[in-house]
């Protein structure tokens, strides 16, 4: 499992430099460059690292291979292919890295408000079961978000998340609504099982070496990854 930055690519400003969104106003050429930079230091044969079209939903799939300009709307996927890599993409979203290495079931899901509060860290549980992973022995990484205490909101907002995660609720450190994403997704493994949760916990708002929409609006977006060795 790795998450990246926003160094080590090619990508000019305000993407600089290794913004890995396809969707961002970037140029093509140079996120297929930073792609496959990536990829290479990873291990990963060219063409074997799966990237999604994420639309802040519950959806997963179990993926085979990567879709390439096609790829149908998801926020998750699962595969037990060894050399075969998922990503997916944030700049305040939370990237959920779940693995059962003996049973050979890898899954990655991208969990910003609508899809913590959609479910879609339970759609990845789910999916992987299915496909044979036993969570009981399965580890996760929470990678970097917008935190508890930058992530302000309307109170509203705030409220209605609270309806349907009660964990979500937060204040900012200056003392308005605020939601915090990780405590929702943390409860979601663990529902589903899982009991070896690990973080990266910085906050994308805070960390100037991560891309952050809330911070810098038109910027790029970085990856959480995770891939089994070999194939």
């Amino acid at each position: 499992m790795a998450f990246t930055d926003r160094h080590g690519g090619v990508s000019g400003d305000p993407y600089s430099s290794r913004n890995l969104g396809g969707l961002v106003g970037d140029a093509p050429e140079s996120v297929a460059e930073n792609r496959a930079r990536t990829a290479g230091e990873l291990g990963l044969g060219p063409g074997r690292l799966v990237f999604l079209r994420q639309v802040h939903s519950a959806d997963v799939a179990y993926v085979t291979e990567p879709y390439g300009d096609d790829a149908p709307p998801l926020d998750g996927a699962v595969t037990d292919l060894a050399g075969l890599g998922i990503a997916v993409l944030g700049a305040d979203c939370a990237a959920v890295l779940v693995a059962d290495p003996v049973g050979g079931v890898i899954g990655a899901a991208h969990s910003g408000r609508p899809g913590t509060l959609a479910g879609v860290v339970t759609s990845l549980a789910e999916e992987m079961s299915r496909r044979g992973a036993d969570l009981s022995r399965a580890t996760a990484v929470v990678g970097p978000a917008a935190c508890g205490r930058c992530y302000e909101v309307p109170a509203g907002m705030r409220e209605e998340a609270a309806r349907v995660r009660p964990e979500t609720w937060s204040t900012t450190s200056w003392g308005t609504p605020a939601l915090d994403l990780r405590a929702g997704i943390v409860a979601q493994l663990g529902e589903a099982g899982v009991t070896d949760i690990r973080h990266d916990a910085r906050c994308t708002i805070e960390s100037p070496e991560l891309f952050s929409h809330r911070r810098e609006h038109k910027t790029g977006r970085f990856a959480g990854i995770v891939w089994m060795p070999g194939g």
